[in-house]
C-alpha cells in the first residue's frame, strides 16, 4: 500500500479516511519532526501532508523519490519550492479559502486590542493595581476610523467586509484594483501605499510573502505612517523588518504593532532570524499571538480534511482543483 506521512497530528476521522488509501505515519506532535526526521520518514512515501513548519525544497525532494503529492494544510506556500516539485513530477496542493475568514476575524480583534489598550489594561488588573474606575488607559475607537489595507486578495477583502459595521473610510492598495462595484459596496478607496500611511489610523498587511513583498515594511515605510497609527500583520512575518518596527515603537513613530506571524517562521528565508525581536515582546505597545489566524477547531478540521482529500485523489490518479502546479503530470 501507499505510504502517507502527516507532518503534524490531525483529527482521527482524517486518519481513518487516509488509511483507506495507504499506511499512515503521523507525527504525534506538537513539535515538528525536523527536516532530517521528516526526510527519513518520507524517503519511500507517496504523499506528505505539510504545514507551516515544514520546508519542502529540492534537497528534501531528492531524498524522497517516491513522493507524488505534497498536500499543504495551508494557504500561503512560500515554504514549499513549487518549481522543484514540478520538475520532479510532484503535485502541490493547498487549501485556498478556509483560512481567510478566521484570519480576518483575528485581524479585527487585534485592531481593537491595540486601539483600546487591552493588553496593558489586562496586565494592570492581573497585577492587582485596579482599585475601581480611574481615567486611565484611554484609547481610540475603531468606529469611524480610517483603515488602510495593503493587499486586496481574499484576506484583504474579508477584512474590508468585516469592517463595514464600524463605518469610516477604507483605503486599500494592491497591484490589481478591485471592481468599482466592490469599492462602492464596501466604501473602499484605491490609493497608493504612501497615501495609506499618510491617512490611515490603522494599517493592515494582507499580502502573500514573495521576493517583492519581503521586507516591504522597513524603516522608510514606518516613517511615512502617522505617529498615532497602528500596524497589524496577520499575513506573513517577513513582510516586515521587526527590528525597524521596534525602533519605530521606541521613537514614537507609530503607536502600536500587532502580529500573529513573525520573521523566524518563514523557513524559505535562509537568512531568517531565529527568534522574535525581543523588544517587540517587552514593549507595552504590542499585541502578539502565536500564529492563531486559522486556530478555530472546526476550521482546522476542514483544512486537514481538504488536504487529505487532495492526497486521496492524487494517489487515485486524479487531479484535484486544489493542485497549484498543473504541469506536474509530465512524465507520469
Amino acid at each position: 500500500m501507499e505510504s502517507i506521512v502527516l507532518a503534524q497530528p490531525v483529527e482521527n476521522n482524517v486518519v481513518d479516511v487516509l488509511e483507506q488509501s495507504g499506511v499512515v505515519d503521523m507525527n504525534p506532535g506538537p513539535e515538528p519532526f525536523g527536516s532530517e526526521e521528516l526526510a527519513h520518514r518520507c524517503q519511500s512515501a507517496s504523499a506528505v501532508m505539510a504545514f507551516m513548519t515544514e520546508r519542502i525544497d529540492a534537497e528534501f525532494l531528492d531524498r524522497c523519490p517516491e513522493l507524488r503529492i505534497v498536500a499543504g494544510a495551508l494557504k500561503g506556500y512560500d515554504n514549499i519550492d513549487v518549481d522543484a516539485c514540478s520538475r520532479r513530477g510532484v503535485a502541490v496542493s493547498i487549501v485556498p479559502d478556509l483560512l481567510t475568514d478566521p484570519t480576518a476575524e483575528l485581524t479585527v480583534a487585534m485592531m481593537i486590542a491595540l486601539a483600546r489598550h487591552s493588553m496593558p489594561a489586562d496586565r494592570h488588573v492581573r497585577a492587582g493595581k485596579f482599585n475601581g474606575w480611574r481615567p486611565t488607559f484611554f484609547g481610540s475607537s475603531l468606529v469611524g476610523a480610517t483603515v488602510g489595507i495593503i493587499g486586496a486578495g481574499k484576506l484583504g477583502q474579508a477584512v474590508m467586509r468585516m469592517l463595514t459595521g464600524f463605518g469610516g473610510p477604507r483605503l486599500y492598495h494592491d497591484v490589481k484594483r478591485l471592481s468599482l462595484e466592490w469599492e462602492a459596496a464596501y466604501s473602499a478607496e484605491y490609493v497608493s501605499p504612501v497615501e495609506i500611511c499618510r491617512r490611515a489610523d490603522s494599517v493592515v498587511l494582507a499580502l502573500p510573502l514573495t521576493a517583492e513583498t519581503q521586507g516591504i515594511v522597513d524603516a522608510e515605510f514606518l516613517k511615512q505612517m502617522r505617529p498615532q497609527a497602528y500596524l497589524i500583520n496577520t499575513a506573513r512575518g517577513s513582510l516586515v523588518d521587526e527590528a525597524a518596527i521596534a525602533d519605530a515603537l521606541e521613537a514614537g513613530t507609530i503607536a502600536g504593532y500587532a502580529a500573529d506571524v513573525f520573521e523566524f517562521e518563514d523557513w524559505a528565508r535562509v537568512e531568517r532570524p531565529w527568534s522574535i525581536e525581543a523588544r517587540l515582546i517587552t514593549s507595552p505597545k504590542t499585541v502578539l499571538s502565536p500564529h492563531l489566524g486559522s486556530a478555530v477547531t472546526d476550521i482546522r478540521r476542514q483544512i486537514t480534511e481538504s488536504a487529505a482529500d487532495s492526497i486521496i485523489k492524487v494517489l487515485a490518479g486524479g487531479l484535484p482543483d486544489t493542485v497549484i502546479n498543473r504541469p506536474y503530470l509530465k512524465g507520469r
